[in-house]
This record gives C-alpha cells, sequence and structure tokens, in this order.
C-alpha cells in the first residue's frame, strides 16, 4: 500500500510515518526546502518535494497513492485569513487534486481536531453529534476544513479523525509544562476545575490507521481519546509521582493570563510574528472543558486505547530525559 503523509516531518505525522512503515507501507511524505526532517532521518521514506500547494508535484504522487493522510496544520498564527489558508484552503486543494487524479482512493483522512467542534459546554463531554462552536480562529479553519472533507463525501471515500490534546515523544508543546515543573512550579490557569481529554500519540496513530484500513469509517467522523479525562490536579499528582519532586501549585487568574496573552501578542506583532501565548491561546486555556467521548471509535471501530495517562507520561518523560530535554 503506498501512502502520502502530509505534515509528516511534525510530530503527530512523524510518528504517523512510523506506524506506517511498521505496516510496511510506501510512505511518501510531503516536505518543504526549510523542513526539519531529524525524526524520519535514516527510515525508509520517499520525499515529494513541495507545500499543500505545489499542484504538480502533489498531482503526480496522488495519482499513484492507495491512502491520503492530511496531517499538517497551523496551530499559530497572526490573523484568521492565515489559518484560513493552511488549514481550510489546503484541504479544499488536496481534495480537488484528489478527486481529480485519484477518485478510486481508498481513503483521504484529514486529521482535524477537537479545537474544530469546541469545549464541552452544555454537556460533559462533546460527541461527534455535537454542533460545531469553535472558539478561536484556528477552531474555525479546523471546523471548516471538516465541512469541505464531508462535501466529498459522494465523491471520495472520506474520513476524519479530531483528537483532543496529543502527547508523546517529539512534542514540544507539552514539554513546557514538564520543563516548568522541573523547576519546581505548577502552575494552573484559574481557580475552577477545568477538565481536558487526552491521547497518547501511539495511540492516536493506532486509531488513525485503524479508521484508514476498516470499511466502516467512510464518510465518519471520530474523536480519539482516552476514556476519562483528567483535571489538573490528577495531572499535577501523575507528574510528581512520575518525576519524584514537588512543585509549588500557583494559581493563575484568567486576567493576568488574559493580560500577559495582550502583551505578548502585540510585542511579536511588532516583528512581524505569531506570539505562541495570543489572546486566542488564552480563550482556549481558559475554558472548563475541553473533553470529548470516544463513545463512537470504540463501538464501530473497536479501538482500545493501550497507554494510560501514567504509562504514556512515563515514556513521555523518559524519552524527554534521554533528550536532555528535561533533568
Amino acid at each position: 500500500m503506498k501512502a502520502l503523509i502530509t505534515g509528516a516531518t511534525g510530530f503527530v505525522g512523524s510518528h504517523l510515518a512510523d506506524k506506517l512503515l511498521e505496516k510496511n507501507y510506501d510512505v511518501y511524505c510531503l516536505k518543504r526546502k526549510s523542513s526539519n526532517t531529524r525524526w524520519l532521518k535514516d527510515k525508509n521514506v520517499k520525499y515529494v518535494e513541495g507545500d499543500l500547494f505545489s499542484n504538480e508535484a502533489l498531482s503526480e504522487c496522488i495519482s499513484k497513492m492507495d491512502y491520503v493522510f492530511h496531517v499538517a496544520g497551523l496551530v499559530k498564527a497572526r490573523t484568521k485569513d492565515e489559518y484560513m489558508k493552511a488549514n481550510f484552503e489546503s484541504t479544499k486543494n488536496l481534495l480537488e487534486i484528489t478527486h481529480r487524479v485519484n477518485p478510486g482512493l481508498k481513503k483521504f483522512i484529514l486529521i482535524s481536531s477537537l479545537a474544530g467542534t469546541g469545549p464541552a459546554v452544555d454537556e460533559d463531554y462533546v460527541n461527534e453529534n455535537s454542533v460545531p462552536h469553535p472558539i478561536t480562529s484556528y477552531g474555525f479553519s479546523k471546523m471548516k476544513a471538516e465541512q469541505e472533507v464531508m462535501s466529498y463525501s459522494d465523491r471520495l471515500r472520506t474520513c476524519i479523525i479530531a483528537p483532543p490534546a496529543v502527547f508523546g515523544p517529539r512534542d514540544t508543546e507539552i514539554l513546557i509544562y514538564f520543563q516548568t515543573y522541573c523547576k519546581g512550579l505548577n502552575s494552573i490557569i484559574g481557580f475552577d476545575e477545568k477538565y481536558l481529554s487526552l491521547i497518547y500519540v501511539e495511540d492516536l496513530v493506532k486509531g488513525i490507521v485503524l479508521a484508514a484500513e476498516k470499511e466502516e469509517s467512510v464518510s465518519q467522523k471520530f474523536f480519539v481519546s482516552m476514556d476519562k479525562a483528567y483535571n489538573w490536579d490528577e495531572i499535577g499528582t501523575v507528574t510528581k509521582n512520575l518525576l519524584q519532586r514537588k512543585a509549588f501549585k500557583i494559581r493563575l487568574p484568567h486576567s493576568l493570563v488574559f493580560s500577559v496573552g495582550y502583551i505578548s501578542e502585540f510585542a511579536m506583532g511588532l516583528f512581524g510574528k505569531a506570539a505562541t501565548l495570543n489572546v486566542e491561546k488564552c480563550k482556549d486555556i481558559t475554558q472548563l472543558r475541553w473533553t470529548c467521548s470516544n463513545n463512537k471509535i470504540k463501538s464501530m471501530l473497536g479501538f482500545e486505547a493501550d497507554y494510560s495517562l501514567e504509562s504514556g507520561f512515563r515514556k513521555t518523560i523518559d524519552w524527554y530525559k534521554e533528550m536532555k530535554w528535561i533533568k
């Protein structure tokens, strides 16, 4: 089987490449000249030079594929237009090319995000039937990408995977949490109890490949998460036990978080760059419940997560230590 992965040089995409290679797929990776290929080094992948709008290169490659895994996406940008181009227009372009050159493709799989649906507000967990209510430009662009994929359901065999927070080796997002904790500080946003769904990266790619290969996934969307959601006190307890050290817990008021976000966004904007902690990110991290149900993928496809929060954190921490990213 031949598979094209966009975003293969990134965190999730590189783990997906590993999984497909393990299953003896011929793996093709879309790569820009500026891409860092360190996670794919010395692995039996084939590179397709170009970006998500390199139509000639994409057409030639996709025409020979059995699967297209669209993992690439932009999570940090200055404007809504930047998010829309990277996350929506790129998806639209890939779908148009795929329909034109390979309408018999076994599966086109979009890796989206819980952000495309939004946080749980009037329910404990959102599910695949929840009405989308994204709260950020990033989430809106992911919702539009999902809608575009579904609009092709009568012409292509499509599937959407929408994970919540993903963690594991190679990730640099949750790394900041562990680095801060190792310095003796456990920062928690707000004074209310916030919950989030999580998934270890190896479980996520297991779910992605399962959905790709299962006939039942055609024209479906699936959340891929652990069975339960966790609050930050529970996450802190697991972290403390694994690192075998304590950290001073400090709660940051929402007002302070937004103030820092405004200042950071303004300062980085002076240099024409996107801030990591901007106002939209502040909206994101101050929500009460970023939680989703995994009932559908379990019942329809037989998915079961292999990693608990503790076992996933253990592998992640061990890898960070091996890489000397934390001490």
